[in-house]
């Protein structure tokens, strides 16, 4: 095989894997997928005689059942049933997989549900029995009865053909048990509305309108003091969804002065600029094709913001905005672009020269007559000055920070942080068009300028300094420009500050440590799941109209926003943890302040189970959600010791009344394949007491 067609099947490969690998929707499967996912691993996990080893699969129910019971249900299914047994990969299908887990984990929580509705008077359900099911359990009465018709006999008895495997009851349009938690466990009854986890939202308003999924020290894989900086870093953030990576950029000191990015004054280690701006290139538009944003902390000399900007030129290609759109050119008043018009195009943040002196100085350089004086070259291996708390110079003061809370940066003192250079070279200068970082003086001068491609970054004590002397100015702020929130200087363990604060004030770039999956990185990974994982997410229509005040710290309801109501009873888990542990959940919502209700529903711990634990708990209520759109609940499963074993994020904007499996996900949010929730959850408009 030739090279060009070796180069050209990888290709293929790549493409196809990654067509699979990063598919929104197939991070969301049902209940029912993820059985035959894991049966199709216990196929794979074969003798050396291409049989599959009965002690194999004992080992799925192993934290809750013995080997014994196994065994029992195997031979009942006519399969081989002793420990050193196999069985022929043909003899085990996935119904007898399917048939198995139902032996020995019986869903008596269906159960349960299933003699409710058929009043225990029948073995089946019947179709009008079933409608009504679908209207009164299933449903949320808050959606329109013209867009989201009630479900009819059509509707059902399609939910029957498809679920129903007796032909008999095919017939006469009812469903049994098994029917019935096929269903509860398909895609035509996820938790959320599907559609969510494709692009459906509007792209064409300004990027000022939109939450980005933005990542801070991108390079770093660990602490932010004596930590390792590493490319692939690059790699994983932006399939991960991340649409604002972070590269700080310093001088080089090798003999071929080549710039490094490495976190400065830190004792990091370091990596080559050019490497990653190779890593970011090859993948920047793999999981989304939406602007991906460079936010530049230059500390370069001009020789060495040469070569920043001659890779970028080079390696980006046409992938670099370098000049801003005929549309949208770069005066007051003059909106910022949408994402729709900034496909496939990657922007840089970096200060610009002001324009009559870069004109001046860009026509000396492209007519090789610009002389790069002496610079005094700033070392990021120089031991640190005492520290200010804060990071960039476009930050206002703040108060001085207070006690850190355990777990939230620890004893370590602030890193250093130092400006980035104001001395640029007009190459680089001339890249920057519509994320221009400026000083922030106030809200007020902003306003007066009008100049919506101006932005500023604002450490998180900063931000919420400002929060709390000016909410609805920074609402309104956003409104017209970019602003970015990074972590405080203390956190030098990388962990992370609570995001929801800064999306309620309209922040688009609410930059976290990815490599840190603490519980803020699991709502911002949960949130900007939606919308196809895009990167980007409208904000709510009031945090974006300059008619409309907003105030984040409101308890009374926004106007033209209904209030909700949601009340959510755990029912069951199944297969939370591979040991035989006691286990729990607690349900939190995030959203509003008024909203946020963290560590108040908690079930009860169910001793020596991690197979299939039954609560049955009461249900939790979320009395009044005063902006269900900003608001999320979040599913966290955990073992006797307080360890997590799983956790869900699902935003109130897409979820799905009714009896749900609810899926896990690890820490760092990826699928898991068996764990789930049995959840009923109970959607509706809120009305004060007494007026019911």
């Amino acid at each position: 095989m030739s090279s060009t067609m070796a180069i050209t099947v990888a290709t293929i490969w790549q493409e196809g894997l990654r067509a699979v690998t990063n598919k929104n929707k197939c991070n969301n499967t049902c209940s029912s997928t993820n059985l035959m996912k894991h049966w199709m691993r216990l196929c794979f996990q074969v003798d050396i005689s291409g049989k599959v080893p009965v002690k194999v699969i004992a080992r799925t129910f192993a934290s809750g059942k013995t080997e014994k019971l196994v065994y029992q249900c195997l031979e009942e299914l006519g399969l081989p049933s002793e420990k050193n047994d196999v069985i022929e990969k043909d003899a085990f299908t996935f119904e007898k997989f399917y048939k198995l887990y139902h032996k020995i984990c019986p869903r008596n929580d269906i159960e349960e549900l299933f003699q409710s509705i058929t009043r225990g008077k029948s073995e089946f359900i019947s179709l009008m029995a079933f409608i009504d099911f679908l209207n009164e359990k299933q449903r949320d009465p808050r959606l329109n009865e013209i867009l989201y018709p009630l479900y009819n006999e059509k509707r059902a008895a399609e939910i029957i053909e498809a679920y129903e495997t007796d032909k008999e009851n095919q017939l006469h349009r009812r469903l049994s048990k098994d029917g019935f938690i096929r269903y509860l466990m398909s895609d035509d009854n996820a938790p959320v509305w599907l559609d969510r986890l494709d692009i459906y939202m509007d792209m064409d308003q300004p990027l000022s309108h939109y939450y980005i999924n933005s990542s801070h020290n991108t390079y770093l894989s660990g602490r932010q003091f004596g930590g390792k900086s590493s490319v692939e870093m690059y790699r994983q953030t932006l399939l991960a969804g991340c649409r604002c990576v972070e590269l700080d950029c310093w001088d080089g000191k090798g003999s071929d002065e080549e710039p490094i990015i490495t976190h400065g004054k830190a004792m990091c280690t370091e990596i080559l600029f050019k490497d990653a701006i190779i890593a970011i290139r090859d993948c920047a538009f793999v999981t989304s094709d939406y602007p991906v944003i460079l936010s530049f902390e230059n500390h370069c000399c001009k020789a060495q913001q040469h070569k920043l900007a001659k890779y970028c030129d080079e390696i980006f290609g046409d992938l670099l905005l370098k000049e801003p759109l005929p549309d949208f050119p770069l005066e007051p008043g003059q909106p910022l672009p949408p994402p729709s018009a900034l496909k496939r195009k990657i922007l840089i943040k970096n200060k610009r020269l002001k324009p009559e002196v870069e004109k001046i100085e860009l026509e000396l350089f492209r007519q090789g007559q610009f002389v790069i004086e002496d610079e005094e070259k700033e070392d990021a291996d120089a031991p640190a000055a005492p520290p200010p708390e804060e990071k960039k110079e476009e930050t206002p003061g703040e108060a001085p920070p207070g006690e850190v809370p355990p777990g939230e940066g620890g004893d370590a003192p602030p890193i250093n942080y130092s400006g980035s250079t104001t001395n640029v070279h007009p190459w680089l200068s001339s890249m920057i068009n519509y994320a221009q970082p400026v000083k922030f003086q106030s809200f007020e001068h902003a306003s007066q300028k009008n100049v919506h491609h101006n932005m500023s970054s604002f450490s998180e004590a900063a931000g919420l300094n400002l929060l709390k002397t000016s909410a609805i100015e920074f609402v309104n702020y956003n409104k017209r420009q970019m602003s970015r929130i990074y972590p405080k200087g203390t956190r030098a363990d990388s962990s992370n500050y609570m995001p929801q604060v800064f999306w309620n004030a309209g922040c688009q770039m609410v930059s976290l440590n990815y490599q840190t999956p603490d519980l803020p990185f699991q709502l911002n990974q949960g949130k900007f799941e939606y919308n196809g994982n895009c990167g980007y997410l409208l904000k709510p229509d009031f945090m974006r109209r300059p008619d409309k005040a907003f105030d984040p710290f409101a308890e009374s309801p926004v106007d033209g926003v209904i209030a909700a109501q949601c009340q959510v009873q755990v029912i069951a888990g199944q297969f939370l943890s591979s040991n035989k542990v006691g286990t729990y959940v607690e349900v939190d919502m995030y959203g509003l302040p008024t909203d946020t209700i963290r560590k108040e529903f908690r079930t009860r711990l169910i001793p020596a189970n991690g197979l299939n634990p039954i609560y049955n708990e009461e249900p939790f209520l979320f009395r009044k959600v005063v902006l269900p759109d900003l608001a999320v609940l979040r599913f966290g499963v955990y073992d006797e010791n307080g360890k997590l074993l799983g956790q869900r994020i699902l935003p109130l904007d897409g979820l799905q009344a009714g009896y749900r499996h609810i899926s896990l996900r690890t820490e760092a949010n990826f699928p898991m394949s068996l764990p789930m929730l049995f959840c009923n959850v109970e959607l509706k408009i809120y009305v004060p007491d007494g007026l019911g």
